[in-house]
C-alpha cells in the first residue's frame, strides 16, 4: 500500500520542555489544515518526553524520534532527513501555533517558486515582561527581508517558519557546530544562495520565554554569532553585504568584550574589568556608559556598583536576556 506524503512536516524539538509539549502538539491538532506530519525529537533529554508523547501516539500523523544529545542543530537535521513532504516547519516543544499557522504559511511559500522560506510575526508569553506583546516590538521585522537587513538585524527572522524541503537541502541543514544562533546562520546562507524569504506580517505563533532557555544565556548566543558573522564575511568576499558581515562581526566581539569585562567586575577584579571595557569602547555604548565609565577610570571601587545598575544597551540579540 502506497501511503502518499503529507503537504508539510513539523519539527518539533522537545529536550527539557517534556511538561509543556503537549501545548505544542495539541495546537498541531487544532489547525484548520490537516495535511501534516510532526516529527517530535528527544535527542537524550533529562525528561519524560515519551510519556508527555504518549497522549498522541493513537494520532498517525505523529512520530517520536529518540536520538542521543548533540545539539538542537543536529537534532533538527536528524528529523528533518526523515521528513517526508516538500515543506518544513518549526514548532519548539514549549511554543504554540495559532489554529491558521498551517494553512496560511503553505500559501505564502507557495505564492512564488523563489521563495526559501516563509517567517511571521509571534506573541511572547511566559513572562510578565513581555507577556502579550509581538515579537517585533522587540526584533524588527519592517521593510524588505534581505540578506543585508537580516545580516545587520533590522530584520530578523523568527524561528516559527516554513521553508522548502529543497533549499534547506541545497545548503546541507543546520551547521551542527554551532550551540545557538543555527538559525540565524540557516537563514543567512539560504539568502547568501539566491533564495528569497517572505513574512507574514501578522502573529501565528506564540512564542514562550523561559529563564534557562538557550535564548536567555547571552554570552553563548553572542559567542555562536561571532562564528556565524566571521563565517559570513569570508563567504561574502567580494560582495557588498560583506561590510555588513564584518561590521556585524566587530559589534558582536565588543558586546562580548562588554560581558566579559563586567564578569571581571562582579568578581572583585575591577581595575582589569574597566581596562577591558575601555578597550571595547563601552563609552560609545550609551549617555550613560558616557557617564559611567570615567567615574570607573577614577574610582574603580565604584565599579560594581554601577554595573549592577546594568547600563545595557538594546540587545543586539533582542532573543538574549538583558
Amino acid at each position: 500500500m502506497i501511503v502518499a506524503s503529507p503537504a508539510i512536516s513539523v519539527i518539533v524539538p522537545a529536550y527539557g520542555v517534556a511538561h509543556l509539549l503537549h501545548e505544542a502538539l495539541g495546537s498541531l491538532q487544532a489547525q484548520d489544515f490537516g495535511d501534516w506530519e510532526a516529527i517530535v525529537i528527544d535527542d537524550g533529554a533529562p525528561d519524560n518526553v515519551a510519556a508527555a508523547f504518549t497522549p498522541f501516539a493513537d494520532d498517525a500523523r505523529f512520530r517520536l524520534m529518540q536520538t542521543d544529545n548533540r545539539g538542537i542543530a543536529m537534532a533538527r537535521n536528524r528529523a528533518i532527513a526523515t521528513a517526508r513532504a516538500p515543506l518544513i516547519a518549526f514548532l519548539d516543544g514549549d511554543d504554540i501555533y495559532q489554529p491558521d499557522y498551517l494553512s496560511t504559511m503553505t500559501a505564502a511559500i507557495a505564492a512564488d517558486p523563489a521563495i526559501g522560506f516563509v517567517t511571521c510575526d509571534a506573541i511572547y508569553f511566559g513572562t510578565p515582561d513581555r507577556e502579550g506583546q509581538p515579537f517585533s516590538k522587540f526584533s524588527a521585522q519592517a521593510g524588505a527581508l534581505t540578506l543585508d537587513r537580516v545580516l545587520s538585524r533590522e530584520f530578523n527572522v523568527f524561528i516559527g517558519c516554513v521553508l522548502r524541503r529543497a533549499a534547506f537541502d541545497e545548503i546541507d541543514g543546520f551547521d551542527t557546530s554551532l550551540h545557538s544562533a543555527e538559525d540565524l546562520d540557516l537563514w543567512i546562507r539560504l539568502l547568501e544562495t539566491g533564495w528569497s524569504g517572505a513574512c507574514v506580517r501578522r502573529p501565528l505563533c506564540r512564542y514562550r520565554r523561559r529563564p534557562g532557555s538557550l535564548s536567555w544565556n547571552k554570552l553563548s548566543l553572542l559567542t555562536s554569532a561571532e562564528q556565524v558573522y566571521r563565517n559570513a564575511a569570508n563567504r561574502l568576499a567580494g560582495r557588498p553585504e560583506a561590510a555588513t558581515a564584518t561590521r556585524m562581526l566587530d559589534a558582536v566581539r565588543r558586546e562580548i568584550s562588554w560581558i566579559e569585562g563586567e564578569e571581571l567586575i562582579r568578581a572583585g577584579r575591577a581595575r582589569e574589568g574597566v581596562a577591558v571595557l575601555t578597550d571595547a569602547g563601552a563609552d560609545q555604548r550609551s549617555l550613560r556608559w558616557r557617564l559611567a565609565m570615567p567615574l570607573m577610570r577614577a574610582i574603580p571601587p565604584l565599579a560594581p556598583l554601577l554595573v549592577q545598575l546594568r547600563l545595557w544597551l538594546p540587545p543586539l540579540f533582542p532573543g538574549a536576556v538583558e
